[in-house]
Formats: C-alpha cells, sequence, structure tokens
C-alpha cells in the first residue's frame, strides 16, 4: 500500500492518565510526570503532541485520559487539539479498555483508520526517524489483520520492561524490516531478562502499537470477550443520549488489565519495526542525569523558572530541578536536588529509586497534601 495513501487514514491515540511516582516531587497525583517540566521547559505530554503533529492532522490525534483535571490540563497543555477529541474515562481501567474505547471514537470517523498509539511519557531523540519508523508500521498494519509493536534493542536487563521475541523478516518497506513477533513476556525476572539481552532477538516492549481500528477491536472482542461485549455496547450508544451513561456502566464492570495482557500476550498476528529514533524510558531522576546535558564539572542544571540561580563551590556530578530560588552546593557530589514550591528533594543519585518508597512513606503517614 502507497504510503500516500496510508496518511489519509491515519489518526494518533495518546493514552494520558498515568503517574510517575519515582519523579516525586516534580511529578504528583495532581500533576503527574506526563505534564510536568522534566527534563526541558516543555511537558513530555507536549512534547509527544508536537511530534504527532509533525505527520498527523490535528483534528486526527486524540487523547485519553483518567480523570477530569487532567483532561483540563490536556486542552490547556495542546490548545490544537479539538476539544471533542480529549476522551475522559469515568474510572482507571488499564490501558486494554482505554485503547478500545479511543479506537472506537476514531472508527466513527474513519472505518478504515491506522492508529499510531503512544503513551505521554516518553521523550525521544530523533524527529525524522521516529516519523519514518511509525510512518513504515503503519504501512504494514493498514494492508491486513495486523498489529504491529515499536521494540528498542534493550540498553541493559531491565526487570521492568516489557519484552518482545523476533522471528524472520516479514518484509521490508522503505528499507525497515518489518519482523514477526514469537513472543511477548511482561517483565520478566533479573534471570531471564539477562537471558533475553544475550541472545540478541529480543527488544524492549516501548508500549508504541500501531494498529488498524477495526483490528484492535477484534483482538479485544477475541482475547478479551468482556471488554470486546462492554466496547460493542459502547459503539452502538456513540452520538446518543445515552453515551456517557453506557461509557460509565461498561467501565464499572470491566477488569482492569493492560493492553500487554489482554492482547499482545495472547494474539499470533503481530509484527514488530525497531525503534532507532532515540527512546527514553524516564523512570526515575537517575535516568534524568543521564539523558541530560551536563556541565564541565557533571552538573545537570535544570532551571525552569523567571528567577532563580545556581551557585556552586566544588559541586560535581549533581542533578540540580528548579524554579525560582537560589539553589548554593558546596562540595556536594553525586546528588539529585529538586526544589519545587512546598517540597525539596535531596537523595543521591545512586537511590533515586528509593523515591518511589518515600512516597509510599508520605501516603502511610497520611501526608497527601505533598503527593
Amino acid at each position: 500500500m502507497d504510503q500516500e495513501e496510508v496518511k489519509k487514514h491515519l489518526f494518533g491515540l495518546i493514552l494520558c492518565g498515568g503517574g510517575g511516582t519515582r519523579l516525586w516531587p516534580r511529578s504528583t497525583n495532581k500533576f503527574p510526570k506526563q505534564f510536568a517540566k522534566i527534563t526541558t521547559k516543555e511537558s513530555i505530554f507536549q512534547a509527544t503532541i508536537r511530534r504527532f503533529g509533525k505527520f498527523i492532522p490535528w483534528e486526527r490525534i486524540f487523547v485519553v485520559t483518567t480523570t477530569q483535571r487532567y483532561g483540563r490540563i490536556c486542552k490547556k497543555q495542546a490548545p490544537k487539539v479539538p476539544d471533542k477529541n480529549i476522551i475522559i474515562e469515568p474510572v482507571r481501567r488499564d490501558t486494554a479498555i482505554a485503547h478500545g474505547l479511543g479506537a472506537l471514537y476514531i472508527k466513527k470517523i474513519d472505518s478504515e483508520a491506522v492508529i499510531v498509539n503512544e503513551s505521554a511519557d516518553h521523550p525521544i531523540q530523533n524527529l525524522p526517524l521516529y516519523i519514518k519508523t511509525l510512518l513504515v508500521a503503519s504501512q504494514a498494519a493498514y494492508c491486513g489483520d495486523l498489529l504491529v509493536a515499536i521494540g528498542i534493542k534493550p540498553a541493559s536487563p531491565h526487570t521492568g520492561m516489557g519484552y518482545i521475541k523476533t522471528g524472520k523478516t516479514k518484509q521490508q518497506i522503505n528499507n525497515m524490516p518489518v519482523l514477526k513477533i514469537s513472543a511477548f513476556t511482561e517483565k520478566p525476572d533479573l534471570k531471564n531478562a539477562k537471558k533475553f539481552v544475550k541472545e540478541g532477538n529480543y527488544f524492549w516492549n516501548a508500549n508504541e502499537y500501531v494498529w488498524r481500528a477495526d483490528t484492535i477491536l477484534k483482538a479485544l472482542k477475541k482475547h478479551k470477550p468482556e471488554i470486546g461485549r462492554g466496547l460493542e455496547k459502547i459503539e452502538a450508544s456513540l452520538g446518543k443520549k445515552d453515551e456517557r451513561m453506557t461509557i460509565k456502566k461498561v467501565y464499572q464492570e470491566a477488569p482492569k488489565v493492560s493492553i500487554d495482557y489482554a492482547v499482545s500476550e495472547k494474539a499470533k498476528n503481530f509484527l514488530m519495526v525497531e525503534g532507532k529514533f532515540g527512546w527514553i524510558d524516564i523512570g526515575d531522576w537517575k535516568v534524568v542525569y543521564e539523558v541530560s546535558k551536563k556541565d564541565k564539572k557533571g552538573n545537570v542544571i535544570l532551571h525552569f523558572g523567571e528567577k532563580g540561580e545556581f551557585l556552586e563551590i566544588d559541586a560535581k556530578n549533581n542533578l540540580i530541578q528548579f524554579d525560582d530560588q537560589l539553589i548554593a552546593a558546596i562540595g556536594v557530589e553525586d546528588l539529585v536536588i529538586v526544589d519545587v514550591e512546598d517540597v525539596i528533594l535531596v537523595c543521591k543519585k545512586d537511590r533515586a529509586e528509593d523515591v518511589k518508597k518515600f512516597v509510599n512513606y508520605l501516603k502511610k503517614r497520611g501526608r497527601d497534601e505533598y503527593l
């Protein structure tokens, strides 16, 4: 299928409902990491929207989020996306039904729609290669009853990632191989993660999927029929007075399950295109340090305010993120210092994952005002 023909049916769907406790205090329940300034003054959500806008018309970009508050933030941060394209789920039910709900709204507009699916919290480094890769995946998905995943070559044996085992090359599109998928494995233990990396034909699952709207709805009906039946009820109600009530009722009865467990691990019609465009999983402050520009002393200075200043004497290899304050550092090394309006976080870089433990500590003490 010609790429220009596929572009006529191309839509974007961004899932934007998660959190990010390891990036506290910048990421909170009221303002989770996808909406926050983490590595630049532009939020990760805004960067994702901007990428989509480079190859998908704004009126064909949709967002699924989980609260009215998040919906308002989406509208503020993405003013070019039509308000009607921001879909608010009545309750959180993970990503399987979220993908299905977005596909229903898109299929109603175009029965031949191909959807590029993204989560809102993964920056990329090479935009032209990103667009080329997603267009190749779109061509593969448009031509049949096929689901396409984007795989990332593992940088390490990461136990927090899902893995894709690839088989033979099915076809070449625009000089990019489209591979058959042998299996999905969601978040293996360390022993198996090391084995996967060593074998070489495993990729991280980037949670970037491309498929036709009708194909994913068919897959949900087959592999997770309780969700499939609910989505059929919603589809019958679209545009009618009982639309919101039907969505609410279906969601109340729907299982909480990710698209990975509901479909990816079960479907036999999956393909993969490798993403070599510099995909980043910003899981904690140590990763933020690693992917950010350093000064001559190895310090990463992320200043997001109109005022404020960072001054140091003999400070090395630190991450400093702040708004309008004066941050003074003397003789310290390998620290994370994050200064927001009412919280200052100080921790060793190699303890960055323990920020999640501290968030849980605050929850147990009932200190919700800081969460």
